[in-house]
């Protein structure tokens, strides 16, 4: 059995509780067990363009928390994943800011572990369990059903960092989607950014970007976003339904689902068993006839 420390961030418990518990079990019928620990805290990324110091030690910490749990650490959020590992990177270029956060985790006890494996969800359903392992699970395949599958921008890149696919035209997650039987479809602005980053920041160019990709989804036949992110899926579920809706603006709605409740629900899961709600749109296009 295959055992990780799973680190679920800040958004992920607080807004898109739903992403943790279908992938713990989706994670579970596969066989890979899960750690927990409480003392799990910030990735750091908030801190990233304000104090370089704080953000390498708080990133830093979580992977020395993992690394006294003996294990690599399962990552579900897209930003956590490419802060960790953009951190990760520096400390091994930056040998006196390394010592620095050594230094402080001494101070609770703990210990850096420089080499610690930082694995996104999707590399581990991919790579670790294996598309032949997924398929012998799929029990309800979704024939026919067109699924936009977007990869967001923090996990692909920098993909020296990363290094989760190929950031120009990556294939895994398409791969994953089809596992489930549904059919992946390629639009013009699929690896353009979401628009999330900018939401509180430029709300009018955070929309324009989200519309934009809707519009061009939905022109390519897209019946379902499936992203692996809950900063994209917040965009796109949330987003897309009180401001495009609300406003009247003639966007055509392309309802958002995260990757593990289509696994979830392809391999015969309700989500009654998953302790979910159906109040996300993407699951009435999965249930759709």
């Amino acid at each position: 059995m295959k055992t990780y420390a799973l680190y679920l961030g800040c958004n992920i418990p607080a807004r898109v509780q739903s992403y943790e518990s279908a992938s713990r079990a989706v994670l579970e019928r596969l066989g890979v067990q899960l750690l927990d620990t409480r003392e799990f805290a910030c990735c750091g990324y908030p801190l990233r363009n304000v104090n370089r110091g704080a953000f390498l030690l708080s990133a830093a910490r979580n992977m020395a928390l993992a690394g006294r749990m003996g294990r690599d650490m399962l990552v579900l959020c897209s930003c956590c994943f490419g802060s960790l590992k953009g951190a990760q990177h520096q400390l091994r270029r930056d040998p006196e800011a390394r010592r620095e956060v050594e230094r402080r985790l001494r101070e609770e006890g703990l210990r850096y572990d420089g080499d610690i494996g930082i694995r996104h969800l999707l590399t581990v359903l991919y790579h670790d369990v294996g598309l032949e392992a997924l398929k012998a699970r799929i029990s309800r395949p979704f024939e026919g059903l067109r699924i936009g599958a977007h990869y967001g921008c923090h996990a692909l890149r920098p993909s020296r960092i990363t290094q989760l696919d190929d950031p120009v035209a990556p294939g895994m997650f398409d791969a994953l989607v089809e596992v489930t039987g549904a059919r992946s479809i390629e639009w013009d602005t699929r690896m353009d950014c979401c628009g999330a980053p900018l939401l509180g920041v430029n709300d009018d160019l955070s929309l324009d970007l989200t519309r934009s990709k809707l519009k061009k989804a939905a022109e390519a036949g897209v019946e379902l976003l499936c992203t692996a992110c809950p900063f994209c899926q917040l965009q796109f579920d949330t987003v897309q339904r009180k401001w495009i809706a609300g406003n009247g603006s003639g966007t055509e709605l392309v309802p958002s689902l995260v990757y593990p409740r289509l696994l979830a629900h392809s391999m015969g899961m309700e989500d009654e068993r998953l302790n979910l709600d159906k109040s996300t749109a993407g699951i009435e296009a999965i249930e759709s006839p």
